[in-house]
């Protein structure tokens, strides 16, 4: 399966996802082309290869109207550095950037004066920004997505300030860069298109950042909003390494975030923040080849009595969805001779902390039983058979001295509704043709 997997052990920014996704084209030119013509007002995206520890990677730039956004993070004792460190959207009551930017060192104790840079102080709503982002010419599958990723956004950022999303307000500035930076982002993944993408753990950092009217903590509300049911790690570091854009990207399109799985990989990408630390400040985007491991499954299994079968049934539909192998339920006596219900999932490992979540979400369960299965499967292909009724579908499975075939049941579900017939007698006419 191709897999793109992000390691985020330096955090997560828009600009930094986007430097890692570049390096894995084969022509980085032809993104940063479709970059700028995209028409975004003032806005100039280049790509910088440079080195960071004797590592060569890429650094990007947004640049608006000849500037790029800055932003403080604030160290030990009340001092601050002056880091370009753009948070892409600002809420009218901080100033709040989004990349990682800057050349100081982690234990740099220095006090200097923060500019912005641009001279005025438009906002946008983020009506604006929808309107804005549908209005680019780019395809369906990079607008939905970049609209999906700047409502995560903006709903943390409403959940902060206690405001309805509608009177949330981004600085025009940092609204620009966000947008280069969601839409880029969403780009590399269409042009790259991975079957599936993984994340890391997220270090986001530790102290605090400056704002226009205040010091927040690490991560910063919204940050923090965004990441909820995410794994993430404070560490040592001081600063802020992931940024409310490189959460909402990585919790938008990552499937799961667990250790790198085992991969076969052919491309890897380092995408470098502009602060330098002592050990290297970048996102890894590593591109290639994943399989499971042979033979293993994974059970979750929880027991529920306070739950409606609507509302199992919700959750059932929830966990399929999501990609679980098989959802289950068998009827059980519970505590006090109570009837209650046992839910089973299947899931891969690099799926269980997802399912996990979503089963802690979606039912009243506190615990879930955990049991890493060996299993013995049949090998399985699929092949396509012109017949009476088109192009049919057929599954082969093999091994174990045994082979069995047999038609696709949507193909089959699809025939018999198009021709009012029922599920045997299609099956019948095929296995008629067949022979």
């Amino acid at each position: 399966m191709r897999t793109l997997y992000l390691e985020c052990s330096m955090g997560a920014a828009g600009d930094m996802l986007t430097a890692a996704l570049l390096e894995l084209l084969p022509d980085r030119q032809v993104f940063l082309d479709r970059m700028n013509a995209l028409g975004l007002d003032g806005v100039t995206v280049t790509a910088e290869t440079r080195q960071q520890i004797g590592i060569t990677g890429t650094q990007m730039h947004v640049v608006i109207h000849g500037e790029e956004e800055e932003s403080l993070d604030v160290h030990e004792h009340g001092h601050h550095h002056d880091h370009p460190h753009d948070h892409e959207q600002h809420h009218d009551d901080h100033h709040h950037n989004h990349h990682h930017d800057g050349a100081h060192h982690e234990n740099e104790h220095h006090d200097h004066e923060h500019h912005h840079g641009h001279g005025h102080h438009h906002h946008a709503s983020v009506q604006d920004i929808t309107e804005k982002i549908q209005s680019l010419p780019v395809s369906d599958f990079v607008q939905q997505h970049a609209l999906a990723v700047y409502q995560l956004i903006a709903e943390a950022e409403s959940h902060a300030h206690g405001k309805p999303v509608s009177e949330i307000h981004f600085h025009e500035v940092g609204a620009k860069d966000a947008i280069a930076d969601i839409v880029g982002v969403c780009m590399l993944i269409e042009m790259l298109h991975p079957d599936r993408i993984m994340a890391s753990p997220v270090h986001v950092g530790s102290g605090y950042v400056r704002c226009a009217h205040g010091i927040l903590p690490v991560p910063a509300p919204a940050t923090a909003h965004i990441l909820q049911g995410v794994p993430c790690f404070g560490g040592s570091v001081e600063g802020e390494l992931c940024t409310p854009t490189g959460a909402a990207l990585l919790r938008h399109f990552a499937d799961a975030f667990v250790p790198m799985p085992l991969m076969q990989t052919e491309k890897i990408g380092y995408g470098f923040g502009k602060k330098e630390y002592e050990r290297l400040n970048a996102v890894r985007a590593f591109l290639g080849e994943t399989q499971e491991a042979p033979g293993q499954i994974v059970e979750l299994i929880c027991n529920v009595d306070d739950m409606t079968g609507e509302e199992l049934g919700f959750a059932q539909e929830v966990l399929l969805s999501a990609g679980a192998r098989e959802v289950f339920t068998v009827p059980v006596t519970m505590k006090k001779s109570r009837p209650g219900v046992m839910l089973v999932c299947l899931c891969t490992e690099n799926q269980r902390q997802e399912m996990l979540h979503l089963i802690f979400q979606h039912t009243t369960t506190i615990g879930v039983r955990m049991h890493l299965c060996e299993r013995f499967t049949l090998d399985r292909s699929v092949s396509e058979q012109n017949t009476v009724y088109g192009a049919v579908r057929t599954k082969t499975v093999h091994g174990f001295g045994v082979t069995r075939t047999k038609p696709e049941y949507d193909d089959l579900a699809r025939i018999a509704k198009e021709h009012g017939l029922s599920l045997r007698e299609v099956r019948a006419e095929l296995e008629k043709e067949g022979s």
